[in-house]
């Protein structure tokens, strides 16, 4: 019996995912622990590891291929004893969703209702000899989207069936000039002299990461009712006691940043003012005992928030390593579910490009959000004289439902307070 190998579920949101990469081919022999395949989430692309062992004795589901839901068969794995080849043939007859490989289920293609009429009319199979042409769905899309006619494309899928690497190369329909002119003179409209078509430009296609940014920052500022405070920190007491530290850890290898100093303050000032360190869940407010917070990394097409467990109790020495890691392992898709799940609020840096201030968006389910701005030199009231000084400033975005204007001032002033008399924060 075929052990089948099913798409997991990479992280807590995860429903989908692109199967971006196979590690391995028909007919590899794999151990428990070997990598497989590398699957594009909604959070990061990741390595998909074997737990049984075994001969990869078909691919159900291509490279390449988008929208494969958790749980889909993606591939047969034939046990000891079991013979490879023997596997392969009726698991072929078995359909898979979306895969090439698959046996072609043109029809919610052809239907889908983000189609337009003239996309319907050239998904529509060709007809070749009285026969459909053979073709999966992703190549019937691109085909249409690219004016291809897929009667003149030769296939080199099974039983002759087209597929997306038998497009490279193949050339627009001549026939598609014509049915356009048709389509403009039995509907005449009126055309604007240019758009943003006739600019040069590139169709980049989303991932699943920038899909689900979209998707979750629309339906936090639309869902989310955020309320902003910000105030302007003196950073000279931090810096000088930053520079303190630094030259105390040069043995160690460690050097701080002001980010994980702020990291720090935020985690305190959380624990100090628990009012803000919630979370609203419908007819409930969740109040967390301890302070999480959430790191905002960029990362090549995206971005993604670890965590920093209990930040509050760890030494900035501590914390500091630990960015480190998690944002080196984040740039490489390296990080676990575990590790960039959950947090109970969050901290987004944009200093370090010379933005004076901006206002985040809430990560829900998290309740805030702490922006924080450059630090620069500026006229500032240092005990009651006009004086130079470093300062920023920091914007809290808060959600309404959880924390009221009143409690987010107070973390707002305790964090301030942390930061401009940074040792009550090692206290």
């Amino acid at each position: 019996m075929p052990i089948e190998l099913k798409m997991p579920a990479l992280s807590p949101t995860m429903e989908e995912g692109t199967l971006a990469k196979w590690l391995v081919k028909e007919g590899d022999v794999v151990a428990a622990g070997d990598l497989l395949a590398e699957i594009e989430t909604d959070k990061a692309t990741m390595e998909f590891e074997a737990v049984d062992e075994g001969t990869i004795a078909k691919i159900m589901i291509p490279e390449g291929t988008d929208g494969v839901k958790v749980g889909a068969v993606i591939a047969l794995i034939a046990g000891e004893g079991e013979d490879a080849s023997a596997v392969s043939a009726p698991a072929a007859a078995s359909p898979a969703p979306k895969a090439e490989a698959a046996s072609p289920k043109p029809e919610p293609e052809v239907a889908s209702p983000k189609a337009d009429a003239p996309k319907a009319a050239a998904t529509a199979a060709p007809v070749q000899g009285g026969d459909r042409v053979k073709a999966s769905p992703l190549a019937r899309r691109l085909a249409a989207q690219q004016g291809i006619d897929l009667g003149g494309v030769s296939g080199s899928g099974p039983n002759g069936r087209v597929v997306k690497a038998d497009l490279a190369g193949a050339k627009a329909a001549p026939a598609a000039a014509p049915q356009a002119e048709t389509a403009k003179a039995s509907a005449p409209v009126a055309t604007p002299a240019s758009t943003t078509s006739d600019i040069p430009h590139e169709a980049v296609k989303l991932s699943n990461m920038r899909k689900t940014i979209a998707r979750r920052l629309t339906e936090s500022k639309q869902q989310v009712p955020h309320i902003y405070l910000t105030v302007d920190i003196q950073l000279d007491a931090l810096l000088k006691l930053r520079g303190e530290l630094n030259k105390g850890l040069e043995g160690r290898g460690v050097k701080l940043s002001v980010n994980d100093m702020l990291v720090k303050a935020l985690a305190v000032a959380l624990v100090e003012v628990p009012a803000c360190n919630v979370q609203y869940a419908g007819d409930q407010l969740l109040k967390f005992s301890r302070a999480d917070i959430s790191v905002a990394v960029s990362i090549p097409g995206g971005l993604i928030t670890p965590v920093v467990v209990d930040a509050g109790a760890k030494s900035l020495s501590r914390i500091a390593t630990e960015i480190k890691d998690l944002a080196g392992r984040a740039r490489e898709g390296k990080l676990k579910p575990e590790e960039y799940a959950g947090g109970t609020a969050s901290l987004s840096n944009m200093g370090m490009y010379g933005i004076k201030q901006f206002e985040a968006v809430i990560n829900p389910p998290q309740a805030m959000i702490m922006a924080i701005g450059a630090g620069e030199k500026r006229a500032y009231v240092v005990g009651d004289q006009l004086a130079m000084a470093t300062v920023m400033s920091a914007t809290g975005s808060f959600d309404h439902r959880a924390i009221d204007g009143a409690d987010g001032a107070q973390l707002m002033q305790a964090f301030k307070r942390l930061c401009e008399n940074p040792l009550a924060m090692l206290a």
